[in-house]
């Protein structure tokens, strides 16, 4: 596996400098222009002809070795958070990368050059697609609803919406290495995580002078902090097993503090291991925020997004990957059952093909925190584009044995991406769900009849 190595090795000034510009250059989900740009250019002088998503950043590169065999996917996500008081946020938007993605797509550009030196496709057959994708963050909720209804997006996490724009077709296998800030190890495999519907919710009252004549308005924030409670009374009913997360927060709470606030807006997440509990879970969730609006004479819209998918993993695809890691790292932890509470979009792949999500360490701090940062770019980046082309060609040597028998034996959700689209395309909710009528009778709509 040397060769495989230092292909990678060579062009270690490249990576690095990649991650140098993206670190500087942070982008939220669907804005990420300026590294869409970055990578483009560098994608290019490499030889690649780029597929490109159009009006949204992100693009795919296909490599054929010439040989008959399965497609792997590699992603490398581009987009930041939003941490404002992190040293390093952008002073405008506070967009950080306190996550990371910026040594995911140095280390997918790595990987790019390394596939370019000569003789490292002689063993490989099949193809190889390359991918930088935007928006795994599920952040922004409002700015990519505007996205929706202008009808540039129909999905609000980038890998889903590459799969609807038809950018993943024919692809039968799926990686990406995220980093870590781990300190017990240099990289890691563990089982699956949480899926989640994404939520907006406008509650709407009556504005009224806060002092002089409250009992003329309808407080929108008491409808929202009671809607608030109302979820956290529920909690207790989830059960442990489904793993079930919900966090609302409150995005507008009112305009000015001598005013009856008569809009308040939340956005939030209802995670669960699996989607038949997230459902659940959503549909108390629902009816806790229309029985508090109408608690207090006010209304709310409810908004409900597709978000992730739960991330399905499996014990062969984990083990090729431990095995890749073990040829570059000194130190990894093999725990394929453990399970995640976070959410990506990864889980969406999963669903209709074997996707892996394995770390590699090389950050410090905690993720999503101010305190976030790449400590170790060699790890992060470099030894992470190292073990991505191991695995590629451990997978597709050999007429491909590994990758087909993965593929064989793997038993995804949908039959096919189409499936997959059609079915979580149902999640979509957009209701007033309180309604009042002149002879009193208040009705609640808290999911689609």
């Amino acid at each position: 596996m040397q060769k495989y190595k230092d292909a990678v090795a060579k062009h270690r000034q490249l990576i690095l400098d990649a991650l140098d510009y993206i670190w500087k250059n942070p982008e939220t989900g669907y804005k990420e222009w300026k590294t869409h740009a970055y990578l483009e250019e560098a994608f290019a002088k490499l030889g690649y002809e780029l597929t490109l998503a159009g009006d949204i950043p992100g693009f795919t590169a296909l490599l054929d070795t010439g040989r008959e065999g399965p497609t792997i996917a590699v992603f490398g996500e581009m987009d930041s958070l939003i941490c404002e008081n992190h040293p390093d946020a952008d002073p405008e938007t506070g967009a950080v990368h306190s996550c990371g993605h910026c040594a995911q797509a140095a280390a997918l550009l790595g990987l790019a050059a390394g596939l370019t030196e000569p003789g490292i496709l002689d063993e490989m057959c099949g193809k190889i697609l390359l991918v930088a994708v935007p928006a795994e963050e599920l952040i922004e909720i409002e700015y990519r609803e505007e996205l929706y209804k202008k009808g540039i997006i129909k999905y609000f996490g980038g890998k889903p919406e590459f799969m609807a724009r038809g950018l993943l077709d024919g692809v039968d296998m799926a990686m990406m290495i995220h980093t870590s800030s781990s300190k017990d190890n240099d990289g890691g495999i563990n089982g699956g995580g949480n899926g989640c519907i994404a939520k907006s919710v406008t509650f709407q009252g009556v504005s009224a002078h806060a002092g002089g004549s409250p009992h003329l308005g309808v407080n929108a924030l008491y409808a929202a902090n009671l809607g608030l409670n109302a979820i956290n009374a529920l909690r207790e009913t989830f059960q442990d097993s489904n793993r079930v997360r919900v966090h609302p927060i409150i995005t507008a709470g009112g305009k000015a503090v001598n005013a009856i606030p008569d809009e308040v807006r939340l956005e939030s997440y209802v995670r669960g291991a699996t989607m038949a509990s997230i459902i659940d879970a959503n549909r108390k969730v629902n009816r806790a925020l229309a029985a508090s609006a109408a608690a207090m004479g006010a209304k709310v819209h409810l908004r409900d997004i597709p978000g992730y998918c739960p991330r399905i993993t499996t014990l062969d695809a984990s083990e090729l990957m431990k095995e890749a890691m073990e040829q570059v790292l000194e130190r990894v932890a093999f725990n394929p059952t453990a399970w995640g509470g976070g959410s990506t979009d990864m889980g969406d792949v999963s669903t209709v093909m074997p996707a892996l999500h394995p770390y590699v360490a090389g950050a410090e701090g905690v993720a999503h925190s101010n305190e976030y940062r790449i400590v170790d770019p060699e790890k992060a980046c470099v030894k992470s584009a190292q073990v991505q082309l191991v695995f590629l060609a451990m997978a597709l040597r050999d007429g491909a044995a590994r990758a087909k028998s993965i593929i064989a034996n793997y038993k995804p959700t949908y039959a096919s991406i189409a499936e997959f689209l059609e079915d979580t395309g149902k999640l979509n909710l957009n209701i007033d769900a309180v309604s009042y009528s002149e002879d009193g009778k208040i009705t609640l709509q808290f999911e689609e009849v």
